[in-house]
Order: structure tokens, then sequence, then C-alpha cells
């Protein structure tokens, strides 16, 4: 079974940094693009960064020059780093990543249970 797990969300007052993690593991055989989103209650899901296979990266227009999304392949796993926060920035943050499981067909979206980010004034 596929697994994701975020880590290093918590409380942090505006214009300080935080970086979360994501760790995938489990029964992989490949993993195309990765990506970060975040919600509020109440409030649909939405793309914060998403990083490709090739490298490549796309931000929100929220989050540009303040966030920047990596990853490393060899280790499946995928980072965001985030800079200059502010008090909107506050969310549960999730990590995403399209898998091909090993002896199955297909790619599919797997999920973290994510991390709660706490931007204070």
């Amino acid at each position: 079974q596929v697994q994701l797990v975020e880590s290093g969300g918590g409380l942090v007052q505006a214009g300080g940094s935080l970086r979360l993690s994501c760790a995938a593991s489990g029964s992989i055989n490949s993993i195309n693009g990765m990506g970060w989103y975040r919600q509020t209650p109440g409030k649909q899901r939405e793309l914060v960064a998403s990083i490709p296979s090739d490298g490549s990266t796309n931000y929100a227009d929220s989050v540009k020059g303040r966030f920047t999304i990596s990853r490393d392949n060899a280790k499946n796993m995928v980072y965001l780093q985030m800079d200059r926060l502010k008090l909107e920035d506050t969310a549960v943050y999730y990590c995403k990543a399209r898998i091909n499981p090993i002896a199955h067909m297909h790619f599919y979206d797997y999920w973290g249970q994510g991390t709660q980010v706490t931007v204070s004034s």
C-alpha cells in the first residue's frame, strides 16, 4: 500500500518560515507529478504548488516569490519551503503524488493526511 506522510507544519509568526516535507512509501514503481494543496474549513482545496517529474515548477499567484517546491526522486520526497508567511497562508496543507504502484496498471493520485500550518500576527 502506498502512503504519503507530511511533516513540518506548526505555528509560526507572520514573516517567518516553515519547510514542509512529504515522504512517499510503499510498493511504488514510479512517481509522476507531485504537489502541495491547502484547505481551510468550508473552502475548496486549492493547488499551492506542483512539480512534474521533469523538475519544472508551478505556483499559485498568491505564493509566487515566497514558496519554493522541490523534490528528491531518489528519496520519493517532495518539499515546500515557505518564506515570508502571511496570515492568509493558514491552512491544512496536503501532499499529493501521482504514483504507479507495483503490480498495478496506470497511475493513481495519492494524498497525505495533511499538516496544519498556522500563521500568527
